[in-house]
């Protein structure tokens, strides 16, 4: 969708930016662990994402794995927020709220995204008000968008309504986060 805003308005729109600070990594737990350590097969810690995992490609789910759970993790939390985001906050990609875990990976795929089923993980809503993956769609001419894959180990399941919002997750893991972790896939169109 976004790919069809023009490359002059993109470039106008270059330097106003979320950015990092806004994530809930930085902004909702700074003072948490950062020991989570999260990978993927698919793209190293800072480097291009592939467009099959965009809206450029298939839009399905990046793989991802994590190891370095603290003792007593009983579920985690995926978050993964658009630091780029020519908006005043991050835009929300990604709410996987009751990830089990083991095994410690998810699986190209293995979340629900437009025209891909996903293997039936509780997802809460994007910031397009959907419970899917919402694959990367940055303005041409933006500029890289920083995509933070976040982790939270926690110390027990959330009882949340089907399919929260950022907010209502937030505020249920007050309180029951061990640790966390990132990973950063960057993706632009020029």
């Amino acid at each position: 969708m976004l790919e069809k805003i023009p490359g002059a308005v993109g470039e106008a729109l270059s330097g106003l930016k979320a950015g990092r600070d806004k994530t809930a990594v930085h902004s909702d737990f700074s003072d948490i662990a950062d020991t989570v350590t999260l990978t993927s097969p698919a793209f190293a810690d800072g480097a291009d994402m592939p467009a099959r995992f965009t809206a450029d490609g298939a839009g399905v789910s990046p793989p991802l794995a994590w190891s370095g759970l603290p003792a007593g993790t009983a579920a985690l939390v995926i978050l993964v927020e658009d630091a780029g985001s020519p908006t005043p906050r991050p835009l929300v990609h990604l709410i996987a709220w009751a990830i089990p875990p083991e095994p410690a990976e998810l699986p190209e795929g293995a979340l629900a995204s437009p025209g891909h089923p996903g293997s039936g993980h509780a997802l809460g809503q994007n910031s397009f008000l959907r419970a899917e993956w919402l694959p990367p769609d940055p303005p041409t001419g933006h500029g890289p968008h920083d995509y933070v894959f976040q982790i939270f180990a926690l110390r027990q399941s959330l009882a949340l309504a089907e399919a929260p919002g950022r907010g209502a997750l937030i505020d249920a893991m007050r309180g029951h986060v061990l640790a966390k972790g990132t990973l950063t896939g960057v993706y632009y169109r020029s």
